[in-house]
């Protein structure tokens, strides 16, 4: 049996909160998005701060962003139109979370992927994270930079401006962005230390391996896959 409307805006309202604790957003910084099984969704409101969303301020809207149930004077986040092309692109995608976690941000405002094969957990659960190109916030054209990234991504840092995850359920979304800081933080600390130690090839290709038929992770995976300054750059 299915989650509930309350407990999935229970769920946002939990991770919303986390967000704002660890200080991946400020303000009224970050989205996030749940698809509904009748293919609706439930939305964070824009213009307000993560910590002070509650389950009867999420918005449900239908699938082109109009308002199903909303509390008086509460918008579902501008950023809808990136969650929405998440879904369009992958129907295994069930939830779409948008923040600014510090030191994955300074990778993207750096326009610096996170490429480096350097740690297991990493290469398991993200492989290489890419920089989507710059786009207008709240526009199509950011749904249209990611686009080409998703198929192989649930993790991508957009260019001078944050980072995106995708998940089946909100809270492997939030995982996901857990994941990325960290994996942005060791290797800020490893380039402070004098350069990351990349693993063996033969060693990520059988993580690789493992995480398919052995671990049987979820979501997409890139496989060894490196970016370099052009690829990355407008």
């Amino acid at each position: 049996m299915g989650l509930s409307f309350m407990e999935l805006r229970e769920q946002i309202c939990d991770v919303c909160r986390r967000m704002w604790q660890l200080g991946w957003v400020a303000a009224n910084d970050g989205n996030v998005s749940v698809k509904l099984a009748d293919g609706t969704f439930l939305a964070t409101p824009t213009g307000l701060s993560k910590s002070m969303v509650t389950p009867e301020k999420i918005v449900r809207v239908d699938g082109e962003g109009n308002i199903l149930e909303a509390e008086d004077g509460y918008r579902p986040s501008s950023e809808l139109k990136m969650h929405f092309g998440c879904y369009r692109q992958r129907e295994d995608v069930g939830a779409v979370l948008h923040a600014h976690p510090p030191v994955a941000t300074g990778f993207a405002v750096a326009n610096r992927p996170l490429d480096e094969y350097s740690m297991i957990e990493t290469v398991l659960s993200l492989g290489s994270v890419p920089v989507a190109p710059y786009a207008t916030p709240s526009t199509e054209e950011l749904a249209e930079a990611l686009a080409p990234y998703l198929p192989e991504h649930d993790a991508v840092l957009l260019k001078n401006h944050g980072a995106v995850t995708v998940g089946s359920d909100v809270y492997t979304a939030y995982y996901r962005m857990e994941t990325l800081e960290q994996f942005a933080k060791i290797t800020l600390t490893a380039h402070l230390l004098g350069g990351a130690q990349e693993m063996e090839r033969s060693d990520i290709d059988r993580l690789i391996d493992l995480r398919e038929h052995y671990y049987r992770m979820s979501g997409r995976h890139p496989g060894y896959k490196k970016y370099s300054q052009g690829e990355k750059s407008e």
